[in-house]
């Protein structure tokens, strides 16, 4: 069982063990609505999975979430998701599951973490031991394979590549810290970089530059060769660190293809340079928007016994 919540959309699914899903269901995510509130869309996606006739051959959930997550606590405080903080909605979520008659393990994940684990499963990842997966969005997340095992780290947190410094003396980061990779790659961060540097396309955002770009303007395309090298900086900088030989690159920002992988490998070449990691790859994601209900049900398998 798979439950995927996000800012947009709160979805469900179960998922077969060859990852083939059925069942699946979504609510929009309450807006302007108290945590009950947003707590009742997940009741109703999990109301919804009760009534088909495989939800008693359910084993485990997976809960992939929007974070920041503390899954040592089960608990979500999303960005995009005001009415909660430090909300718990492991706890929350399996009184639902028990209330339907499903006593079953659940687990949290953060989002970077299940798609990650979906990735590993049945995507880029796929037969990679030791694997890296981002995802490049309105932020920058991600999550580790190492030794062919999901590592969410005590909190769920590990992999969170997004808050590593590649430059000492940037600009400061919403986190508190400096030149994190999200303040130079994340799609804001393309956006806001492009327009302050007198971009003036009609979009406004990271798809609105990369769509200049690609028609060759000059500032569109410094604004993605900046966020390519604080990228490849920290995909060599934790490849070094624990010997990934594949990042997986996911996330709205990843939709434009290569105008974003082409500075991104160029880059590589000039940080990835030690023998064990300059064999190094770096590829797109394969799942696209399943990566949310695949993934959650993905960590629930690799981080869950059976009942």
């Amino acid at each position: 069982m798979a439950i995927d919540i996000g800012g947009t959309k709160i979805a469900g699914a179960l998922v077969h063990p060859d990852g083939a899903m059925t069942a699946v269901t979504r609510r929009p995510t309450p807006r302007g609505t108290d945590a009950d509130g947003v707590m009742a869309a997940v009741a109703e996606v999990v109301a919804d999975l009760a009534r088909d006739p495989l939800w008693g051959q359910a084993v485990r959930c997976g809960i992939g979430s929007a974070g920041p997550v503390d899954t040592s606590r089960g608990t979500v405080s999303p960005v995009n998701i005001g009415a909660w903080r430090e909300f718990p909605v492991q706890e929350r979520t399996a009184a639902e599951l028990a209330a339907h008659g499903a006593r079953i393990p659940v687990v949290l994940a953060g989002d970077g973490v299940a798609m990650t684990a979906a990735e590993h499963w049945l995507g880029a990842a796929r037969g990679h031991a030791n694997a890296l997966c981002m995802v490049v969005s309105t932020g920058v997340g991600g999550g580790l394979i190492l030794n062919n095992q999901l590592h969410p780290g005590p909190t769920g947190n590990a992999g969170h590549i997004g808050h590593i410094s590649v430059a000492f003396d940037g600009e400061r980061c919403v986190c508190g810290g400096h030149g994190c990779v999200e303040s130079l790659a994340s799609g804001t961060a393309i956006a806001r970089w492009a327009l302050a540097q007198g971009w003036t396309g009609p979009d406004p955002t990271a798809a609105g530059v990369a769509v200049s770009a690609a028609a060759g303007d000059p500032v569109a395309l410094a604004a993605f060769d900046r966020a390519g090298r604080a990228l490849a900086a920290a995909i060599a900088a934790t490849a070094t660190l624990v010997e990934t030989d594949i990042a997986v690159i996911g996330g709205g920002v990843a939709a434009s293809g290569d105008t974003l992988f082409e500075p991104v490998r160029r880059h590589l070449a000039s940080y990835a340079t030690l023998s064990f990691v300059k064999d190094l790859r770096v590829v797109p994601a394969t799942l696209g928007t399943h990566a949310g209900l695949i993934g959650a049900a993905a960590a629930a398998m690799m981080l869950l016994p059976t009942a």
